[in-house]
Parts: structure tokens; C-alpha cells; sequence
């Protein structure tokens, strides 16, 4: 009897066929399946022998899944001949496989024309190859059109080669819908670039669950950006355990950052043991921060082995610190020559200290065009150091919007010379909040004038508490004006033992109207660090106390120190006193 599809279908007896045991090594399962291919690839033979097309082409795709091209190719040709699709479309995929490419891609299209979504696909694949990327898009869309899942990823990602976004993530998410893992991924990946992160993440767990390694990776970056590090571990882990380059690196830089060192080294050695640059090159500044430093030299070695040039410019830090000047100029020196920009800004600043200033401008110029802000600023200084000013402001801007605070500070200087005080707190602002303690001091100055008081007293304590002295002055005197007098000994006393002579004076007068026999101890501190009024102060005290002599030099040196009030009241009580000699 002949079967819907032309094939020949044999009767079996009605108890079946009779099997044999099952080889050694093979379950019942494969036996039988073994067996049951067997009977229907001699049903398809006999009836494709007899003439069959429909056969010829089951025949001719059942040898070649099997790699059996010669056996198959005869079939397929007589098949394709009749105008089979099916036949037409699995010769191309033979003619492929043995490098007749031109051949391939006519069948296909045949096929194609006659509608077979796959040889559509298998058409548009080969017209991308060769370049065509206005008929590669023309087949693969008729091929996705049809339903056909690798052709809508196909056309997905030609689009996104495009960069027409919106068409690739739209054929992205037809295959997705599917299952297609890659096309699940890749909708991730938009969704992540358009600010969606929510949307992307559920795209990368679907593709993760289906044990995608990269989608495992960037959906434990994404937890991780929000905080859930346990969770983050799990999804590195499982792209380390799919193969992910790059993930056993990442879990050890989520494990060091949650403390534990010895996990991310353990980690980081077995993503460099791998080939990854990146970890080896962890591996070594972790080593570094032990101090263990000729283990830190190994790992950095092996990094610049694998590619990874910061190897190098890590390897000139370590030079340096060690006092091997002109070994570390030469690690510089390579890392900057393949573009490590932190290494063109060391290497420049290398050079500038040794007087070399024609070569380190270049460097400097290099780093700065990769967008290194410290080199930015470093320009900055050396233009504003010739005179440069508005090259060196542009310099400073450049590296200020990049997130430089003292770039910010030069330029918030700048500003206020020139009585442009609004500006001047804008980048005074920007430099605080960079973390610039002097342009903290700045701005709170500049509030205090506009008589902005919690502005000012927010940023003069946020530089005092950081460690500025003029700050911390002020914000003790702030503290007095109030009336607490406790609090602003407790600030003077913490600037005068950091050496500001302006404190300690300040904190002599707050103990001197307490009557404590400290404050003349202050007054000598601030005095012998070149305050005119402290000198003064001791002159008055000396003179009280009837020592005349130490009265006199005190005198003679607040006139020297000034300024220009505590010199004439200095020089007359200096006065005085030798009309009483």
C-alpha cells in the first residue's frame, strides 16, 4: 500500500516485530529505535528505487542527519529535480557541508521561491555572508514571517547590525517567545541599553534558566547593581559552571567586595588557570595588597601574558614602590604604548618630576584624549604653570566633567578672582561633593557671605570633620557665636594640635576668659608658628607680669609678623615699655 506521503508502508505482523536482546552497552530503547529506523530507511529505499521523489527526498534527509553525504546527495538530486522543496532545500544543505557554496544557494532559493521557510533561512544566512545584506533581510523575513525561530533571530540580529533597534528586538522577541535562549539574551541586552532594567532582567532569567552562560552573567550584575549579592553569587556561578568567560572573575570580585579575599582569589586562580587576563591581573593586586609582592609580580606577569596590558602598569607600580625607577618606567612604558591610559598619565608624571616636560605633555595629552581626568588635570597644571590660562581652564573643565574635584576647585578659584561669585560656588559645590575638603571650606565661605547659615555650617563641618584647619576654626567660632563654648574649645583645640596656629590662638583666648593657665601655652604655640596677634597677646601678658624683657621681645616680633593693626599697636607698647625702662 502506498501512504499519504508516497512512501511505501509496509504491514508488520500483527504481534510485531520480534527483537533480538539488546547489544551490550545499548538499552532496549536504542534497539528498538535502531531496529525501527532500519525497516522504514529500507521502505524508503525500496520505494525511492522504485521511482518515488517523496521517498528519494525522507530517504535522501534521513542519510544526510546520519553524514552519509555520498549516499545521500543522489536522492536528494532526484528529489529536488521533481520540484520536492523539502528535497531541494536539504541538497543545499549537503552542497554546504561540501564547500559548494554557489551550488547551495540556488537549490535554496528554489526551495525558498516554492516557499520553504527553511531554505528561505538557510538563503538569507548565505546571501549575509556574501555581503548582500538587502536579500539576506528579504529571505530571512519571509523565513520568520513563515514562523521559522532561527530566522527571526537571524533577521533580529542583521537588524541590530544595523542599529535599528527597535525592528531587531521586535524579531528578538518572536524567537524568545519560543524558546530561542539567544534571542531571550539579546532582548536583554537592548532592554538593559534603553534603561529598562527591570524588563531586561526578566528576559535574562529566561534565557538563564535554560542554562545560558552569558545571560546567567549580566542578570548576577544586575542583582548585584541592586545590592542582592547572595543572589548575584548563585547566577556567577551557574555562567562559571556553563563555561561564561568571565564569570568565575566576576564572582571573585563580588567576594572580595563582600570581604572574603580568600574566596575571590580562590576564584580569580581559576578564571586566570582559564585564560582570563582580567583575573590574573586581580590576582596580583590582591597579592599586592597582602604585601606578598613577588607573588603580586607573578600574577601581573601572567596577565600581561594573556593580554591584559594593566599587567604592565601594574608591574611599574610595583616597581616604584620598591625604588626600581627605571624598571618601572619601562612597564609604563609599554602598558602606555598599548594604550593604557593610567599608564601614559604615570609615565607623564614620571617624566615631569625628573624636569622632563616636553615629554611628558604628550603623555598627558594621550590619557587625556582616552579620558583619563587625572591626565585632563595634570594639562591643567602645566598650561596654568606657563601662564596658559585659558587653554589650562579648558583643560580643568574637561576633567571636572568627567568627575574631578580639584579640577572643579581650580575652576571655582578661577571664577571667584574674577567676582564671579555665583559661578565660583557652583564649582565650589561640585568639587565638595567630589570629595574636595578645600572646595568644601570654599563654599561654605562664600554661603556664610549670602548668609545661607545651614549651607554654611553643613559644609564648613563636612571639611572640618575631614580634617581642614581653617575649617575647623570656623566652625569653633561659629560654636562660640552660639554661645557653646564647649564645643568650640573642643574644635579649636582639634585644629591647633593639627598645627593651625589660628586655633591655637583661639582656643588661648577661649581659655584665657576661663582663667586657665593653658592658654598661655597656645598663645606660644600660635606665636612661634608666626601669629602677630598671639606675640601680641604674650607681649601683654609678660608685661602684667612685670617681665619686662620678655614683654619687649615679644613686642619687637608681633611687629614683625603683623599684620599691618598688630603692628602699630605692637610697636606702641613697645614704645611704652622702653619709656618705662
Amino acid at each position: 500500500m502506498i501512504a499519504e506521503n508516497g512512501v511505501v508502508a509496509d504491514d508488520e505482523p500483527a504481534g510485531g516485530p520480534q527483537l533480538p536482546h539488546a547489544r551490550q552497552g545499548q538499552s532496549f530503547e536504542d534497539e528498538l529505535a535502531a531496529r525501527e529506523e532500519g525497516a522504514l530507511e529500507a521502505r524508503y529505499r525500496e520505494a525511492a528505487d522504485a521511482g518515488d521523489p517523496g521517498a528519494a527526498s525522507l530517504l535522501g534527509a534521513m542519510l544526510l542527519r546520519r553524514g552519509a553525504l555520498d549516499d545521500a546527495e543522489p536522492y536528494l538530486r532526484r528529489a529536488a529535480t521533481e520540484g520536492l522543496r523539502a528535497g531541494a532545500n536539504n541538497l543545499g544543505v549537503l552542497l554546504h557541508q561540501r564547500g559548494h557554496a554557489v551550488e547551495a544557494a540556488q537549490w535554496w532559493r528554489e526551495a525558498a521561491v516554492g516557499g520553504s521557510a527553511p531554505a528561505a533561512h538557510s538563503l538569507g544566512l548565505h546571501l549575509r555572508e556574501q555581503g548582500d545584506l538587502p536579500g539576506a533581510e528579504y529571505w530571512l523575513r519571509q523565513a520568520a514571517e513563515q514562523g521559522h525561530t532561527h530566522a527571526a533571530f537571524a533577521l533580529g540580529d542583521l537588524l541590530e547590525h544595523r542599529q535599528e533597534s527597535a525592528g531587531a528586538e521586535k524579531w528578538f522577541r518572536v524567537a524568545a517567545e519560543v524558546g530561542h535562549q539567544e534571542a531571550a539574551f539579546r532582548v536583554g541586552l537592548l532592554r538593559e541599553a534603553a534603561n529598562d532594567t527591570e524588563d531586561a532582567e526578566s528576559w535574562y532569567r529566561q534565557a538563564a534558566a535554560r542554562s545560558h552562560g552569558p545571560a546567567a552573567l549580566r542578570l548576577g550584575a544586575v542583582v548585584e547593581a541592586r545590592g542582592e549579592r547572595e543572589e548575584a553569587a548563585r547566577w556567577y556561578r551557574a555562567a562559571a559552571q556553563a563555561g561564561e568567560p568571565g564569570a568565575a572573575c566576576a564572582l571573585g570580585f563580588l567576594l572580595r567586595d563582600s570581604g572574603d579575599e580568600v574566596g575571590a582569589a580562590d576564584w580569580w586562580r581559576e578564571a586566570a588557570e582559564a585564560g582570563d587576563g582580567n583575573a590574573a591581573n586581580a590576582l596580583g593586586t590582591l597579592h599586592a595588597d597582602w604585601g606578598e609582592t613577588e607573588m603580586a609580580e607573578q600574577w601581573y606577569r601572567t596577565a600581561l601574558g594573556l593580554g591584559e596590558v594593566s599587567g604592565a602598569y601594574n608591574l611599574g607600580l610595583l616597581c616604584v614602590g620598591s625604588g626600581r625607577e627605571a624598571q618601572a618606567e619601562q612597564w609604563y612604558r609599554q602598558a602606555a604604548y598599548a594604550g593604557h591610559r593610567e599608564a601614559c598619565n604615570a609615565l607623564a608624571v614620571m617624566l615631569l618630576d625628573r624636569g622632563d616636560e616636553p615629554g611628558a605633555e604628550p603623555w598627558f595629552s594621550k590619557a587625556a584624549e582616552a579620558g583619563s581626568a587625572d591626565a585632563a588635570f595634570n594639562l591643567g597644571i602645566l598650561h596654568e604653570r606657563r601662564g596658559e590660562l585659558p587653554a589650562a581652564h579648558q583643560w580643568y573643565a574637561r576633567a571636572a566633567a568627567a568627575g574631578h574635584a580639584e579640577a572643579a576647585l581650580q575652576l571655582g578659584v578661577a571664577k571667584e578672582r574674577r567676582g564671579d561669585l555665583a559661578s565660583a560656588a557652583a564649582r565650589y559645590r561640585q568639587a565638595a561633593e567630589g570629595g574636595s575638603v578645600e572646595g568644601a571650606f570654599r563654599l561654605a565661605v562664600i554661603l556664610e557671605r549670602r548668609e545661607d547659615d545651614g549651607g554654611a555650617e553643613r559644609w564648613y563641618r563636612a571639611a572640618a570633620e575631614a580634617g581642614h584647619g581653617r575649617a575647623q576654626v570656623r566652625v569653633g567660632v561659629r560654636a562660640a557665636e552660639r554661645g557653646d563654648t564647649e564645643a568650640a574649645e573642643r574644635w579649636y583645640r582639634i585644629a591647633a594640635e593639627g598645627g593651625s596656629r589660628s586655633g591655637a590662638f583661639n582656643l588661648g583666648l577661649l581659655l584665657d576668659s576661663a582663667e586657665s593657665s593653658e592658654s598661655r601655652l597656645w598663645y606660644m604655640r600660635a606665636a612661634e608658628a608666626g601669629h602677630g596677634r598671639a606675640a601680641l597677646r604674650l607681649a601683654l601678658l609678660a608685661a602684667r607680669a612685670g617681665d619686662l624683657g620678655a614683654a619687649r621681645a615679644w613686642c619687637s616680633r608681633a611687629a614683625e609678623l603683623g599684620p599691618e593693626g598688630v603692628t602699630a599697636r605692637a610697636e606702641r607698647l613697645l614704645d611704652a615699655l622702653r619709656a618705662t625702662a
